[in-house]
């Protein structure tokens, strides 16, 4: 009896003896799967939660800066972005020897993210799943621990620099009124709803000086003449819907990318879930780390700066929607051209010039183009899951420009703001890389 209790403690011990062996967890993570799945579930509660287009750029930004500053503290490739972002202050962060940093970039994003959204448990259950994974790729409790906490610290720097934005105080402010003056913007079918965020220019910026760095040339002054260069304008919108091909119907769907799209049917309004231009973009972000095969240290660094590349684009073409606050084409082709005219895509709830399309994507794509080049094949999947097709690019500035026209083909916008967008969106994304830099060679040589 006692020789068979002594084997069998023998045989328990060899047992957690072999569970106890070190195994290599090194490739749990190597690319940026993780955290392009986890920006994608962050992109499915903006939906659900349904933030404006601005609200939702400060949203990536502030998640995916986070995930990149512990890519930042832990290799010297790479610079802090803190101390270099307008309003912030370096931060010197003690990494522990005993993490594995991609976890802990992983976890950064998840803490931060959760900060800015409303529906939390959606993330914390697509992170909880996340982890699950991950641990059983055999990662050490303890390393485990560390790693989660130190991206919970790093993501704790980057919370308190976000307070500091005016984003919550903003929430405060006074909603747009409706002047009724002629040539002003007013709501629109079918849901009329109020302006959405008419004091975004006063968030901080990341890079640009102020709101209204790089102010537009206005639009066309305002006329109901036949002979004006105004109502030309407006024609113009008119026969391109009118005289639409496939191709351009297309494209105006492809990016649509309004989270205020009203259904109505009979008496019944229901909302339909889109992404934002911005998710479109921090999409377009992922699926071009991934098709360059970027590890998850150049996948936090495409994330981080494509976000921030919005943000302040957002930040500056909403101070030019609420300086001219113009008049939509649906509502002045209805008054003075064609009563039942009705655009291709639904008419988004503030003011007309610049287009944010325009301003956003072209940001966007300036600042992936400096990460990947001029000439950069990819398929947007960003819109799959809503029911769209794939399209495909041969660079991100051709993808830039199909954005700004899809709103001209939709009947949303004057060519005006188009083109001023285009221009002002530029001037966001070349300052921006004046400004910062993620590499230390080049941002000793900007000082």
């Amino acid at each position: 009896m006692k020789r068979i209790t002594s084997l069998l403690y023998l045989g328990m011990f060899a047992l957690a003896s072999s569970c106890s062996e070190p195994v290599d967890y090194s490739q749990a993570i190597t690319d940026g799967h993780y955290l392009s799945e986890a920006q994608d579930r962050i992109t499915e509660v903006i939906i659900h939660d349904i933030f404006s287009p601005p609200v939702a750029a400060r949203i990536y930004s502030y998640s995916s800066l986070a995930a990149y500053e512990v890519a930042a503290a832990v290799d010297p490739n790479y610079s802090s972005l803190l101390g270099q972002l307008k309003g912030s202050e370096e931060v010197k962060f003690t990494v522990p020897e005993n993490i594995y940093p991609p976890l802990a970039s992983l976890a950064a994003y998840y803490t931060m993210g959760t900060q800015l959204i409303f529906s939390e448990e959606m993330v914390n259950a697509h992170r909880d799943k996340a982890f699950e994974e991950l641990r059983a790729k055999g990662i050490p409790e303890e390393v485990f621990d560390a790693s989660v906490n130190f991206g919970k610290e790093v993501a704790e720097a980057v919370k308190a620099y976000s307070a500091k934005d005016n984003y919550h105080q903003s929430r405060s402010f006074p909603k747009y009124t409706v002047t009724n003056l002629p040539g002003t913007w007013e709501p629109t079918p079918p849901a009329y709803m109020e302006g959405i965020e008419p004091h975004w220019n006063k968030i901080r910026t990341f890079a640009l000086d102020s709101a209204g760095q790089y102010k537009v040339s206005p639009p066309p002054p305002y006329s109901t003449e036949p002979d004006s260069e105004f109502f030309k304008r407006a024609k113009e919108v008119y026969e391109a819907v009118n005289q639409a091909s496939k191709e351009e119907l297309d494209i105006a769907m492809f990016w649509d990318c309004n989270p205020y799209k009203m259904n109505v049917k009979g008496h019944v309004m229901f909302a339909e879930k889109k992404i934002t231009p911005g998710g479109h973009w921090m999409s377009i972000a992922a699926i071009a780390a991934k098709t360059a095969g970027s590890d998850w240290k150049q996948t936090a660094e495409a994330l981080a700066l494509t976000g921030i590349s919005l943000h302040d684009a957002f930040v500056a073409c909403w101070d030019e929607k609420y300086r001219s606050k113009l008049v939509r084409p649906e509502t002045y082709i209805n008054q003075f051209i064609d009563e039942e005219w009705v655009p291709v895509l639904q008419t988004p709830p503030f003011p007309e010039h610049t287009s944010g399309h325009s301003v956003a994507s072209t940001a966007a794509a300036y600042t992936l183009t400096q990460l990947f080049g001029e000439e950069f094949h990819f398929v947007d999947s960003s819109e799959v899951n809503y029911g769209l097709p794939v399209r495909e690019y041969n660079s991100f500035s051709q993808a830039a420009e199909e954005a700004a026209i899809s709103r001209f083909y939709g009947g949303i916008h004057y060519m005006p703001a188009i083109e001023e967008g285009v221009w002002q969106g530029q001037k966001v994304g070349e300052l921006l890389w004046s400004r910062i830099s993620t590499k230390p060679k080049n941002l000793a040589e900007n000082k």
